[in-house]
């Protein structure tokens, strides 16, 4: 045999990085709506009011609280709320450094540096927190243009108060007016998309459909235990999800023509009846729902309890040494301040959109960021060719100015769930737009000024993304393989427990689909990583093999399923 035979099949350490395939068009979001329309009313209300008492030069500092109003639109109202609250505080925070910095020193090399410490913060921040769409950019966006802004240290506080009351008003427009509108809304919306997930895994059953559905379900579990109090709405949301799950642990599809739970059709019909406003839909009782709720409510029970103290640890230890995020948070601050600095070497006297562009990057690993450097440099051309475009209209008038603004600011939602380079197109002219505010600029400076700093950025900030490696992410997978493991084992010694309670094989089965997700996305991180050493693959698949086995059983166990005709190892 061969020495070459006898090597281990290895991990390529650099991946092909793909040229289309990150700039195709995707299915809207079935959400865009919402963010789309808190903005536009969340920017409007303080623009109007500004507008009549002719301070529109004071936009700036609005639009700061106005664009919180894009997060939170997935979570429920309880947690959205609290959500809310945290973004505007994140917010006054950077833009406080941010004025105060611009107030001290007109020093580029010192502003570029707090620029850039402000967005690799932001970014460590919102990936510990998990705070979603759209992440750090927004608050990376408006800190950085606030420290080449002219200021005075006596116009700070003024300024910041201004934001406060934008900030006020999103959340009134985000939380308030929502609740009262739909009380179950975002309960409703995550288990339509468990079961829509679910009918496509029983429609197609394999490892992609049910990576998807496992972590659809896992969502909406998530998103119920957060809503609160189970209402009676709400119980039937669980009931579906219960549904949705039971689909999951069974490997054949349904029969043709056959109405079971496991019936595409039927789960899809259950979901555009839990999206809509009507009554939510009540599936048969499948064996074991009763079971199944009180491990719910116990384990609502005690989140109640411990939630507070435990979302702080973990928030802790997502922050500490070791963590996987911080390789992330270095080459943004690595990359940031490279391209803040040799924009301005090159003459761009407020080079903090190269700063922007550099941050938007680093998502979790080098193919995906490279995929955001292809979107986001086509998207910003385009988007200056736009606003090159619509310049001369929006200097008719103020009313114009801000109408154009409140239109780019609905379209980029509406557009950026296609593709990001899509909503960049829209995103680029009202980024420009909001500068006019102030008074206008030179056309070609502007136009001129953020060609530049966008190649400055995409070309500078992959560079450190590719320089700054992140040995952790194999590591990860690891921790999560061993995680996976243990969960799973877990789950086992409760089934062999002597009558195992209701709230126990819950919790169990609850934690093994937990560490799943955990192990199916530390994987897809490190997959997309360069520099690494080999992943354990077959370990990674047998491990999810495993537990998939474990889940089923756990069902069985607990009657949500009924037992296979030959059962195999759990």
């Amino acid at each position: 045999m061969s020495d070459t035979t006898m090597r281990p099949r290895r991990w390529p350490s650099v991946r092909r990085l793909p040229l289309t395939g990150p700039l195709r068009l995707v299915r809207p979001s079935d959400m865009w709506l919402k963010p789309a329309s808190s903005v536009v009313v969340a920017t409007a209300i303080p623009n109007l009011v500004l507008f009549s008492i002719d301070r529109l030069d004071l936009v700036m500092y609005t639009m700061a609280g106005s664009l919180c109003a894009l997060y939170g639109h997935s979570l429920p109202y309880v947690r959205r709320a609290r959500t809310v609250v945290g973004v505007v505080l994140g917010m006054l925070a950077g833009l406080a450094v941010s004025l105060v910095t611009a107030s001290l020193t007109d020093s580029a090399a010192v502003l570029i540096a707090v620029g850039a410490l402000l967005a690799a913060g932001q970014k460590l921040l919102c990936d510990a927190t998990r705070i979603g769409p759209p992440g750090p950019l927004i608050l990376t966006f408006v800190s950085s243009a606030a420290l080449f802004s002219p200021q005075q240290l006596g116009q700070v506080p003024g300024h910041l108060a201004l934001t406060l009351g934008a900030g006020a008003v999103s959340w009134l427009v985000t939380v308030a007016g929502p609740a009262l509108i739909r009380r179950e809304g975002p309960e409703r919306l995550a288990t339509a998309r468990a079961l829509n997930a679910a009918a496509a895994y029983a429609a197609e059953p394999g490892d992609r459909t049910r990576h998807a559905a496992v972590a659809s379900v896992h969502a909406a579990w998530q998103t119920l235990l957060a809503a609160g109090r189970p209402t009676p709405a709400r119980r039937a949301l669980e009931r579906l999800v219960v549904h949705a799950e039971a689909v999951l642990a069974t490997d054949a599809p349904a029969a043709a023509g056959e109405a079971t739970a496991a019936d595409p059709a039927l789960l899809r019909d259950w979901a555009a009846r839990t999206r809509a406003r009507g009554p939510v839909p009540t599936p048969p009782a499948a064996a074991g729902t009763a079971a199944e709720l009180f491990g719910i409510d116990a384990e609502r029970a005690v989140l109640t309890t411990t939630a507070p103290g435990e979302a702080r640890r973990a928030l802790l230890r997502r922050l500490g040494p070791g963590s996987p995020l911080l390789p992330v948070a270095a080459r943004a601050l690595v990359g940031c301040a490279l391209a803040g600095y040799v924009s301005y070497a090159v003459g761009v006297g407020r080079p903090y959109w190269a700063i922007v562009t550099a941050a938007s990057l680093y998502q979790a690993n080098i193919t995906l960021s490279w995929n955001r450097t292809l979107q986001r440099t086509l998207g910003n051309l385009l988007g200056v060719l736009v606003f090159a475009a619509v310049l001369p209209v929006t200097r008719t008038g103020p009313l114009a100015l801000i109408g154009f603004c409140l239109f780019f600011s609905f379209a980029a939602e509406a557009l950026i769930t296609r593709n990001y380079w899509l909503g960049s197109v829209a995103v680029t002219p009202m980024a420009l737009l909001v500068l006019e505010y102030a008074g206008s600029h030179p056309a070609g400076e502007l136009i001129g000024d953020r060609i530049l700093d966008t190649v400055i950025g995409a070309a500078v900030g992959f560079l450190a993304a590719m320089l700054v490696t992140n040995r952790r992410a194999t590591s990860r997978v690891e921790t999560a393989l061993a995680a996976t493991e243990l969960a799973r084992a877990h789950a086992v010694q409760t089934l062999a427990a002597p009558g195992p309670g209701p709230a126990a094989l819950e919790a169990a089965r609850r934690g093994l689909t937990g560490s799943l997700v955990e192990l199916r996305e530390a994987n897809d991180t490190a997959a997309g990583e360069w520099w690494q050493r080999d992943l354990p693959q077959e370990k990674v698949l047998a491990a999810e093999r495993a537990g998939h086995r474990t889940l089923t059983a756990t069902a069985t166990r607990q009657g949500l399923i009924a037992p296979a005709p030959e059962n195999g190892a759990v």
